[in-house]
């Protein structure tokens, strides 16, 4: 059976997952990609995204990060996301042109299904990614990944806001939270107005690395 997941959601110290003042050029925020740190040096990372050195396709680090990293897209067989994960644009869609951040092979694979408030079509991408945009609510997007994804597991990336939309619904069943050793002091707080206890999920393991606190909350009521 399918499970919701969020895997790899890194926040600082503080609990946020994205900086002030997000952009195209900045979609992070500011100071944001510090929160990526453990991420950008591991093995998963660097071939996902084809990083080369020499002509040859580098390695990156092993170890606890990169176990992590590699979990996140593990039997993955659709994705979710909200609009301001896909784009920094707000409002009416200026023209379907935007495809987002991650260029003609998105590193998805799978379907991807965009929360937004404006319809627009389907895009199908290189490498087996389409993203799906669904105007009717988390509970409609989830309902579709789950057809999409045939037994296997869905991910939930950004943003923050969604994520907490979704626990919130108590829709969410695992959260993998990476907290990496910088403050932001503003930004996008994962945690304000969310009472994980209440709302029934726990954590179950923590691993500290050397760029970060590896936390897993299940939902066990």
């Amino acid at each position: 059976m399918s499970k919701l997941k969020v895997l790899c959601f890194s926040v600082s110290v503080d609990g946020f997952g994205a900086g002030t003042d997000q952009s195209l050029e900045n979609p992070m925020g500011r100071n944001g990609m510090a929160l990526h740190e453990w991420f950008f040096p591991t093995d998963t990372f660097q071939k996902m995204h084809g990083q080369m050195l020499d002509g040859v396709k580098s390695e990156g680090n092993f170890g606890i990060d990169n176990d992590f990293a590699s979990r996140g897209f593990q039997n993955i067989g659709a994705w979710i996301m909200g609009r301001n994960m896909f784009t920094s644009e707000r409002g009416l869609w200026k023209d379907f042109s935007w495809k987002g951040w991650w260029g003609e092979n998105p590193p998805y694979h799978t379907p991807v299904y965009v929360l937004t408030h404006y319809a627009r079509p389907p895009i199908e991408m290189e490498g087996g990614t389409t993203f799906y945009f669904v105007t009717e609510g988390i509970e409609a997007a989830l309902e579709m990944a789950k057809e999409k994804a045939a037994g296997k597991d869905i991910r939930l990336g950004g943003g923050v806001e969604t994520v907490k939309q979704y626990l919130n619904a108590k829709l969410l069943d695992e959260m993998h939270i990476a907290i990496a050793p910088v403050l932001l002091n503003s930004g996008e707080n994962l945690f304000k107005d969310v009472n994980l206890k209440k709302l029934g999920y726990s954590c179950i393991d923590f691993t500290p690395s050397e760029k970060a606190t590896h936390l897993i909350f299940k939902k066990l009521i």
